[in-house]
């Protein structure tokens, strides 16, 4: 091992260079200030997950006045009293598409039916095993709606097949004149 050795510095030297001096300087936070500065700020911790709001459904939100004055674009909510028979279209909506799940109908009769968000879920291809791998005979009960807010409609069917029965449930929403099934779940 080799090391060098410097000369020791001298008192003089010392004296002759000052030391910098530190500046201490406060700088204005680029975040917006808090909306109330009584509320405590949640500070996330490293690995433990943050907790999720609970989801408490309601009324659609309805805009103080139309984003298009004109109302010629985009799909307009509809009024219970512009729309039809929620237990009839439902009763359709159920059986066709657990017939496109048995593979008895070709997918794309769902597409005006549903919303793209149901119709791409529906088309990645997952069926229950009772819908696809079965021959026998699909009947539905019957047709139970609940219509918890204007233009929205939830309607709960049993469907059986080879003496067993499954429930299915779907959330039908009322645009342009016509009911869009937007939730569908088959259990």
């Amino acid at each position: 091992m080799t090391a060098t050795v410097l000369p020791a510095p001298t008192a003089g030297a010392a004296e002759q260079e000052p030391a910098p001096r530190l500046h201490l300087r406060l700088v204005p936070s680029p975040q917006p200030p808090l909306a109330d500065a009584s509320e405590p700020v949640r500070l996330l911790l490293p690995g433990v997950p943050v907790p999720r709001p609970l989801h408490r459904p309601g009324p659609r939100p309805r805009p103080e006045r139309p984003l298009d004055p004109d109302g010629d674009f985009g799909p307009a909510w509809s009024t219970r009293a512009d729309l039809p028979s929620p237990a009839d279209v439902g009763r359709s909506v159920v059986l066709l598409a657990l017939e496109v799940m048995g593979g008895r109908r070709p997918l794309t009769q769902l597409r005006t039916l549903t919303t793209p968000g149901l119709f791409a879920a529906l088309a990645s291809g997952r069926r229950p095993r009772w819908c696809a791998d079965s021959t026998a005979p699909l009947v539905l009960g019957r047709v139970h709606v609940c219509e918890p807010v204007d233009g929205v409609a939830e309607i709960s069917v049993v469907a059986r097949r080879a003496g067993r029965a499954h429930a299915v449930a779907a959330r039908l929403e009322g645009l342009d004149g016509r009911w869009r099934c937007t939730a569908l779940q088959i259990g």
